[in-house]
């Protein structure tokens, strides 16, 4: 059998397909990078009066919904389109932490979430960052049901936070935002037992 020939080719009568490098400029990296550049946005128009103009507050809201919507979508296109990158890979995660991040430490600031909730979430984000890179080497811990539910949670509960709701909604947008803690905890947990299973039946083989 020969190989193939000094410059990477298929031997001649070979059948095989060399399939094209993805591009990095796609569209679903444009709507990751477009992502990142809202995060700055969001908190400027959040911190606009203090956070006390009504109709800012609409707009921060506004700012949100568009980036947390490219999230839904950029992960899908990639996928279907088959326009997975490295660069998406990575930038895609810290997109969507910066986002989360951003409206966390916001509202904390602005005194109207406390800042236990910011930091729960915040380390939990972290741990399962730095567990996903721990376990590399050995796999790939796919997304759970629980961690796209934890997701939809915590967008759902600080879009409302975000927008300047009547004070009589107050205790309902408290609850929910505290089902997205338990569920973030919960959760990163699960990760946490995953990971270390995943290890232990590397080690083992």
């Amino acid at each position: 059998m020969t190989g193939p020939g000094p410059d990477g080719s298929s031997p001649s009568g070979a059948t095989g397909v060399v399939t094209p490098p993805v591009p990095l400029v796609n569209i679903a990296n444009g709507l990751t990078v477009v992502r990142l550049v809202l995060v700055p946005v969001f908190l400027v128009v959040l911190f606009v009066d203090a956070g006390q103009s009504p109709g800012w507050r609409w707009a921060a809201f506004a700012v949100f919904a568009i980036a947390s919507l490219t999230d839904t979508f950029d992960g899908d296109l990639a996928r279907r389109w088959g326009l997975v990158t490295d660069f998406g890979k990575i930038a895609d995660p810290i997109a969507d932490k910066a986002l989360t991040g951003a409206a966390l430490v916001g509202l904390s600031v602005l005194g109207e979430l406390a800042w236990w909730i910011t930091i729960t979430i915040a380390a939990r984000e972290l741990g399962v960052t730095l567990l996903r890179f721990w376990v590399l080497r050995h796999g790939v811990i796919p997304a759970s049901r629980g961690g796209k539910i934890k997701t939809l949670l915590q967008t759902v509960a600080l879009g409302l936070a975000i927008m300047p709701l009547p004070a009589v909604l107050a205790p309902a947008v408290a609850v929910l935002m505290l089902a997205a803690v338990v569920v973030t905890v919960l959760t990163g947990v699960d990760y946490l037992v995953r990971a270390l299973r995943l290890r232990a039946r590397a080690k083992a083989r």
